[in-house]
């Protein structure tokens, strides 16, 4: 079935210049200077919540003192992924080291209410044709996701090497003996020759710098460490039965909280959902999979879905190309193609279809502020639920129950956007528009560490490469790789995620090619016998010019946007929660890394032999 353009409101039914201003006055009013420093890093109890594990005990073990050819630091999709392309690569010496207690990583750890993906997960769930798996609907549920990650892991012996329920603390280059020191919180010594940061992007939970926070003596948590013993229920099965009594709050209103929501209003006695910015908030559409179209796909039918979606969402849709994932990602360019092709595809330069395309953006955004009155019955909360911002100035977000919830009589909407978030924190409840407000519970949806400073996204105290010097140090005024994933001073350390990289659409199809890039360079070390490789100064040098050159500059799209982690909270400088994306895109990126690759030499990366260690000069 052929996906059609939504109906969305004519561009004279409204004002433009008048969308704008109102657009720039709501940004202004959330405006916080703290930026992303309103966010703190968890402190006293909140640690004690980080380290613990709820879902699994931590098991007594020995501590482990071994060589390895391979540490992956991080064993949630990134982690699998690079241990899948060094397993099909012939490297089959490594292991997986996690804080959690299992394979899964984000979706280990979260386990709220109503947890589903929300991307097509028949794009975002990978190697579906390897494994033979299709999940059960277009959104999976997060347990699906969970088990997925464990089928994986399992088909391809992961779980035999893995260290769970382990903090690395320490990560230190030997120049002595051409390996990395890995120090545990189990008293772990690994002497690693590679080291894989899998670490992923949404893994250190951060907390509002509510004042007062420590003074509140009812319940606290984050939604990444969610209390069913508290709330009654369980992840396959969340009635919430033990909130029937209960006065419940929570702080955000992004994906989490979107999925959170229902349950918490449908089973607490009264539910405050506390707002700065609503998100936009589709239907679901969450159809269960057609066997029958389960029957028609062919061979490398993943790879060009996961194409479409990139055409489809962030990048533009070729003539006559279909929107085979038609959901709200890619509304705009889906109803932007139909536009065109009913004037008969003009030609256009790139100025033109950005302006047109930003009208189908104001459409669009137009559409689903009026479908906020059509579900919310009191006008005012209706109001205050409408979102004043540019499409992709914060995650886009789908859920059939989310806005009716507000129509229960026990639930009430607080907007904190007048004091940019929630004015204090009491010992019976929290302060907002002057008001004291006493709950029993209190629930943080309010994020990761996205765009904060690298240790506090990493979590790890020491990285230090050749000489003592700290990564965080080397990285401080800027990224410095070799595509996206190797550091001149770091030898045999590779990274994964958004630094210097090509942005695709679906995220665990970008992890999956860093992987498949660094077990190709890793598999080519070993062989050749070296026991070093390291980026080039000069090779270094001219892929950070080449991608600064061919940058896109996002930056007055980001200036215009409500504070969110996709543009730093505002900040003046912004980091982009994407890093430095490659400019041409990732088809272009992708291809750039084949052709390094089809070269065979390994170009701007320096190999080092056993023989050529002895060699060099001490330093």
């Amino acid at each position: 079935m052929t996906c059609q353009p939504t109906q969305t409101p004519p561009p004279e039914s409204f004002n433009i210049p008048a969308l704008r201003e109102k657009y720039l006055a709501e940004r202004d009013k959330r405006l916080n200077v703290r930026a992303t420093a309103q966010y703190v890093r968890a402190a006293g109890e909140f640690v004690e919540n980080y380290e613990a594990d709820p879902h699994m005990p931590v098991l007594p073990r020995a501590a482990v003192s071994e060589e390895l050819d391979v540490a992956i630091l991080g064993a949630g999709w990134t982690g699998i992924l690079s241990a899948y392309h060094l397993k099909q690569a012939g490297v089959s010496t490594f292991r997986h080291i996690d804080h959690a207690g299992d394979f899964g990583g984000v979706w280990y750890w979260n386990r709220y209410p109503g947890i589903q993906c929300d991307n097509d997960a028949y794009c975002y769930l990978p190697l579906l044709e390897e494994t033979g798996f299709m999940p059960s609907k277009k959104f999976s549920d997060g347990f699906e996701i969970y088990d997925y990650c464990r089928l994986i892991a399992e088909r391809f012996g992961f779980y035999e090497t893995a260290l769970f329920h382990t903090l690395v603390t320490t990560l230190r280059w030997d120049e002595t003996i051409q390996r990395w020191r890995i120090l545990t919180n189990r008293g772990d010594e690994i002497l690693a020759r590679f080291v894989v940061m899998a670490g992923g992007l949404l893994n250190i939970p951060k907390l509002p710098g509510i004042p007062g926070i420590g003074d509140f003596t009812g319940k606290m948590f984050h939604t990444a460490r969610w209390d069913y013993e508290y709330t009654g229920g369980s992840y396959r099965a969340p009635v919430l039965d033990r909130l029937a009594d209960k006065r419940v709050a929570i702080i955000g209103t992004g994906a989490t909280a979107i999925q959170a929501t229902p349950y918490l209003g449908q089973y607490a006695k009264t539910f405050y959902v506390l707002q700065r910015t609503p998100s936009t908030v589709d239907e679901r559409k969450n159809n269960p999979t057609d066997p029958e179209w389960v029957k028609t796909l062919q061979p490398g039918w993943q790879k060009a879905r996961q194409i479409n979606f990139l055409h489809a969402a962030m990048e533009r849709l070729a003539k006559g190309e279909e929107d085979q994932i038609c959901d709200i990602w890619t509304e705009i360019n889906r109803n932007l193609n139909a536009q065109l092709a009913a004037e008969n595809w003009p030609e256009l330069t790139l100025e033109q279809w950005v302006a047109k395309r930003e009208m189908v953006d104001y459409q669009v955004m137009e559409r689903l502020r009026h479908r906020v009155e059509t579900l919310v019955e009191d006008k005012a909360t209706a109001e205050a639920l409408k979102p004043w911002y540019r499409f992709l100035c914060k995650r886009p977000a789908s859920n059939d129950d989310y806005y009716p919830t507000f129509n229960r009589p026990g639930v009430k909407l607080i907007d904190v956007s007048a004091s940019q978030g929630v004015e204090r924190m009491t010992e019976k409840g929290f302060v907002a528009g002057g008001v004291e407000y006493e709950i029993d519970c209190m629930i943080f949806a309010s994020g990761f560490e996205v765009t904060s400073d690298l240790d506090r996204r990493w979590g790890i105290d020491v990285i230090e490469g050749r000489g003592g010097k700290s990564i965080y140090d080397h990285w401080r005024d800027g990224y410095k790789t070799l595509h996206g994933m190797m550091t001149h001073g770091f030898p045999n350390q590779f990274f994964t995620g958004f630094i210097q990289s090509g942005l695709n659409a679906s995220t665990t199809e970008q992890m999956s090619r860093h992987g498949y890039h660094i077990a190709y360079i890793i598999k080519e070390a070993l062989t050749r016998g070296a026991t070093m490789v390291e980026a080039s100064e000069a090779a270094q040098a001219a892929y950070v010019q080449h991608v600064h050159d061919t940058a896109v500059d996002i930056s007055a799209f980001q200036r215009e946007c409500t504070p969110s982690y996709f543009n730093g909270e505002g900040d003046t400088k912004p980091r982009f929660y994407a890093g430095e994306p490659y400019g041409p895109g990732w088809e272009a990126f992708e291809t750039l890394l084949a052709d390094w690759r089809d070269k065979g030499d390994l170009a701007g990366v320096i190999l080092t032999t056993p023989a050529a260690a002895a060699l060099a000069p001490a330093k």
